[in-house]
């Protein structure tokens, strides 16, 4: 451990109140795929700030938006018309089949709207007194005290109850079990295509599309969370594209702006006659910067095809990945994933693993302490991807 580094430990434990265990990292610079510690070493970034910065850390066409809208407007509030919160709503619902659009500052903060959207749709459009909705079993909706709820982990929820009611979680790939789960008080369900913080766990396709069609039949709402999944990461611009599946409500954040906060909740029109003004707000969610380079990032996906690429690198790493599975039975138990969201399950050495691949340069994240989980930014070179690979054999075989 270095002296500056040392030097930053120290000042945080004095600064900060206690709610994250930091990598042993102090992280300084960033460049597209590439990151800097404030020792001047060099890290291959396959984390992305969580799925955040997909186009890359400080990407020129972004900090060419970044600086000219700095120069424009920055904030006014929800009070006003804006133009660019206009054309980023436009470009965002050419993507989808949704109508609608509601801006944010989070996915935590999209996953609330959606669930206070269904709430009131279901009470005030469609008369009827149901307020429930259902969760899948190792999900992940956020850190608030709804979406703690929603995620129903007592390891998440320790020290916070009571906490909201109306939320109850369903076994996973078990459409038994949501059917006989669903009452006269459901009114939606919300799930992940892929669980992300769950370990990037799939949930398998015609269980995807047997829940979809009981909400028809059921006649409640169906919500898909692709706060993380969004934008690209999965080989379609949204992961129930993969399915073809067409949620009624729909939320997204992380790399909405690149590392800007902003989150968005999506809807049909039909779902949001369940708002109206005063119903919900925000001070700053839509706001001009952001909004801005929201903007620019969904063109630059679109005009990059960045669905496709990430299907294709996605594919020729999780061969790599298979092959190493077979070179060294019993070191990897299971990979997992769709396009650039992978997971790739160690068990219990994968503490040790996570942090020897640090020490050598590459950043991931470490999920229940069994799976490392990769989510790069799409734009990541391939070479950075075998790199890595050819690194975690290395790794692997020590063991």
């Amino acid at each position: 451990m270095s002296q500056i580094f040392s030097s930053i430990k120290e000042r945080e434990e004095k600064l900060l109140i206690r709610s994250y265990s930091r990598y042993p990292l102090a992280i300084v610079k960033g460049k597209m795929s590439h990151l800097w510690d404030a020792d001047g070493k060099e890290y291959v970034d396959l984390l992305a700030g969580i799925a955040v910065t997909a186009l890359g850390h400080c990407n020129d066409e972004i900090c060419a938006v970044l600086e000219n809208q700095a120069h424009k407007l920055w904030h006014v509030s929800n009070l006003f018309y804006q133009e660019e919160q206009l054309e980023l709503a436009e470009e965002m619902l050419s993507t989808s089949h949704h109508d609608k659009i509601f801006f944010c500052n989070s996915g935590a903060e999209a996953n609330e709207a959606a669930i206070k959207l269904a709430r009131r749709y279901t009470k005030k459009v469609k008369k009827r007194d149901a307020y429930e909705i259902l969760t899948i079993e190792g999900c992940f909706h956020g850190r608030t005290l709804g979406t703690l709820a929603a995620t129903g982990r007592q390891a998440l929820s320790d020290g916070f109850e009571p906490l909201p009611t109306g939320f109850r979680q369903v076994p996973a790939n078990d459409i038994a079990a949501m059917e006989a789960a669903i009452t006269e008080k459901t009114c939606a369900v919300l799930l992940e295509v892929v669980q992300g913080e769950g370990g990037v766990v799939p949930l398998p396709e015609h269980y995807l599309k047997q829940v979809e069609a009981l909400c028809r039949k059921k006649d409640i709402l169906f919500i898909c969370d692709e706060v993380q999944a969004g934008f690209c990461r999965t080989g379609c611009f949204w992961a129930f594209q993969n399915y073809g599946l067409t949620p009624d409500i729909m939320s997204t954040a992380k790399a909405l702006a690149n590392g800007l906060p902003m989150g968005a909740m999506m809807a049909t029109d039909q779902v949001a006659k369940g708002f109206e003004a005063g119903s919900h707000a925000t001070t700053f969610g839509g706001g001009a910067l952001a909004a801005a380079v929201g903007t620019k990032v969904v063109r630059i996906m679109k005009r990059d095809d960045l669905s496709k690429r990430a299907a294709r690198l996605g594919k020729s790493l999780c061969s790599r990945l298979a092959a190493l599975q077979e070179r060294l039975p019993g070191k990897i138990k299971e990979i997992r994933g769709l396009g650039l969201m992978i997971g790739i399950e160690i068990g219990e050495k994968c503490p040790e693993v996570w942090l020897e691949l640090v020490h050598r340069g590459f950043i991931c994240s470490l999920s229940h302490n069994v799976t490392l989980r990769l989510l790069p930014a799409l734009t990541i070179e391939e070479e950075d991807l075998m790199n890595f690979a050819d690194t975690l054999e290395d790794i692997l075989k020590t063991l």
